[in-house]
């Protein structure tokens, strides 16, 4: 049940409207409380980015034997939540950043992310700050196709607030968007409140200006203390706001049980019995509201690669006593190991038996079945893409790696083979260097091309690389910009990249790298010292030359950057000054001519790489 509310009059004071729409709802009659505590389960995903196949070639260490399975894929996830639907008291929760990430979105702006999603029937869904990639009206169109399914669920974003009359707005505030679900389980009431990351959606997406968004914590609390005054004691947080944030924000809230969460692409528990050690923390993790009570919180990896399940029980007090849970990753039974030549086969059948009883009596990993209904909706799709996807473009000769920020803890390569350490080199991405070095060569003018980390999605393994490789590295639709600036400007440009989540807390997606630019970089000092030894190789020349702060010189980026997404107020304002040309370039399709041109990518050269060094912000000197 929602909870009703009266037509309100349009203002134009948008936060005021969030007021007003609040002391409009009618506050339900406190429901009935169950003499004796409650269990319940939270089923959960959270970032599957339109990654809706399986994930071949996923690379596990299974007796020590690097093997290769099929992994995740949305029906095989599909399958696990059917198995909740025995089990009482189960709700369903998706936490965000369904959309943009590969050709699915590309081709159908949603609508296949929809059509699987509506085989789950999630309870609710909290928007991604990816949801807003192509603005209000984009979100739109995959929020009605996601309500002509037969689910019709919940979106719930408590501090979104759309203007009446844009698109998530026609008539009322609520018409797409709802504050939170109000669920009836085991004879009591839950509150699902929706909290979506607010600085990191105004600065890095595109949501319309008159849409507003309120502060994460205030609006938490705000909306616990509205439905504990209409006798609702469970509170569930459904947020996209990343784990540390979900941590910080649990201790500064009273009346919070649950936290739900997305946006970080957290690993919680992980599976390091088959050779995947990344994890940001344990399954669930356990902390304390203001009140002093336990808080539990999930989030689901990323990528439709995890099945997470949480089991919480509360007291008669409606305090949590305990959560336990398991994070599972799916898989297919069809696995694959090295012979003699190097070429991964598939294996006999004494081996086959030998793994299928060693994944038995381990927990976390599980064959498991796709879906019927699921896989017969994705090959609705799927069937076309595939002559696209399969357009041979190029190859890789050895992995080239996806990292944000040199020495971060999470290693975004997991499952690529040669990537292992990738995380804990000072180089850092070498598929975002590939990137720049892409942009530098489709620019005719440019000395230096400049991308934010979080632009591109994912590394590439060694081998065929196909346009689908292409447009799953590059899948948005930024064209590039060509700007003049000064060699000063350059490097204030690049410190805006940095401050923006050092300084600022936001998306560390704008992390720079460039190409025809390089640089050592100490995180651990303030901002403006960070930089030094900044080099630049101009068009024409091969020689690398100390950055002259009073030169002009041309750099070609996205057109999300010369806005000054991403926290890069420096390029806005030169682009904002005239000082920029729009080239139509579309990003993605610079990587498959650079691509095409070379036939077979490498990593780069040492010297080539944007990070010279790298100083961690704890001190550490990156290797």
């Amino acid at each position: 049940m929602f909870p009703s509310s009266t037509r309100c009059p349009a203002t134009t004071a948008v936060f005021l409207l969030v007021l007003v729409l609040s002391a409009c709802r009618t506050a339900l009659p406190p429901p009935a409380e169950p003499a004796a505590g409650v269990e319940i389960h939270v089923a959960h995903i959270n970032d599957h980015h339109s990654n809706l196949d399986a994930h071949a070639n996923f690379e596990l260490v299974i007796d020590g034997t690097p093997t290769r399975v099929s992994a995740g894929g949305f029906p095989r996830l599909t399958a696990l939540f059917r198995e909740t639907s025995g089990q009482p008291n189960t709700i369903r929760l998706h936490a965000g950043d369904a959309m943009t990430g590969t050709l699915y979105h590309t081709l159908y702006k949603g609508e296949a992310d929809a059509a699987l999603m509506n085989t789950v029937c999630f309870d609710a869904f909290e928007l991604g700050n990816h949801e807003f990639d192509e603005g209000d009206a984009g979100l739109r169109v995959f929020l009605d196709h996601l309500k002509r399914g037969p689910c019709q669920t919940t979106v719930v974003a408590a501090n979104v607030q759309p203007a009446i009359g844009s698109p998530l707005a026609p008539r009322a505030g609520d018409d797409y968007l709802k504050p939170y679900l109000l669920k009836p389980v085991g004879g009591t009431t839950f509150a699902v409140i929706g909290i979506e990351v607010r600085d990191k959606t105004m600065n890095s997406s595109r949501p319309l200006p008159t849409t507003a968004f309120a502060d994460e914590v205030a609006t938490a609390q705000r909306m616990t203390d509205e439905v504990r005054a209409q006798g609702v004691r469970h509170i569930i947080l459904l947020t996209h706001h990343g784990y540390d944030a979900d941590q910080a924000m649990a201790a500064q809230l009273s009346d919070v049980d649950v936290i739900i969460g997305g946006d970080s692409h957290s690993l919680l528990g992980g599976f390091p019995a088959v050779g995947i050690t990344a994890s940001s923390g344990p399954y669930p993790t356990i902390v304390r509201n203001r009140d002093g009570d336990p808080v539990c919180i999930g989030q689901a990896w990323e990528y439709a690669k995890v099945f997470a399940r949480m089991k919480v029980r509360f007291d008669d007090q409606a305090r949590v006593v305990d959560c336990s849970g398991e994070v599972i990753l799916p898989i297919g039974d069809d696995f694959r190991r090295q012979d003699a030549t190097g070429e991964f086969v598939a294996v006999d059948a004494a081996t086959r038996s030998r793994i299928l009883d060693r994944l038995n009596h381990q927990t976390g990993v599980r064959v498991v079945e796709a879906d019927p209904l699921a896989a017969g909706e994705l090959a609705r799709f799927s069937s076309k893409l595939d002559k696209l996807k399969q357009q041979r473009i190029g190859s890789a000769s050895e992995a080239l790696c996806l990292v944000r920020v040199p020495g971060e803890s999470t290693n975004r390569s997991s499952g690529i083979a040669g990537c292992e350490r990738a995380n804990t080199l000072a180089h850092g991405s070498d598929v975002a260097q590939a990137v720049a070095e892409a942009y530098r060569q489709a620019s005719r003018l440019a000395d230096v091309a400049l991308l934010n980390s979080g632009g591109v999605r994912t590394g590439v393994p060694a081998g065929e690389i196909t346009f689908n490789t292409a447009n799953t590295v590059l899948p948005y639709t930024n064209v590039l910009y060509e700007l003049r600036l000064t060699g000063a400007q350059l490097v204030e440009a690049i410190d805006d990249g940095v401050a923006n989540h050092l300084d600022y807390g936001r998306s560390d997606g704008s992390h720079p790298y460039a190409a025809g630019l390089r640089w050592h970089l100490d995180m651990s000092r303030p901002r403006g010292s960070r930089f030094s030894q900044v080099e630049v190789k101009v068009k024409g020349s091969e020689l690398w030359q100390p950055i002259d702060p009073q030169k002009t010189y041309t750099l070609v980026t996205s057109d999300y950057l010369a806005t000054g997404s991403d926290g890069y107020a420096t390029l806005a304002r030169i682009n904002a000054a005239g000082q920029s040309v729009n080239t139509y370039l579309l990003y993605t399709q610079t990587f498959v001519d650079y691509l095409q041109a070379h036939g077979t990518l490498t990593r780069p050269g040492t010297g080539d790489y944007s990070h010279q060094s790298v100083i961690t912000r704890d001190g550490t000197r990156l290797p």
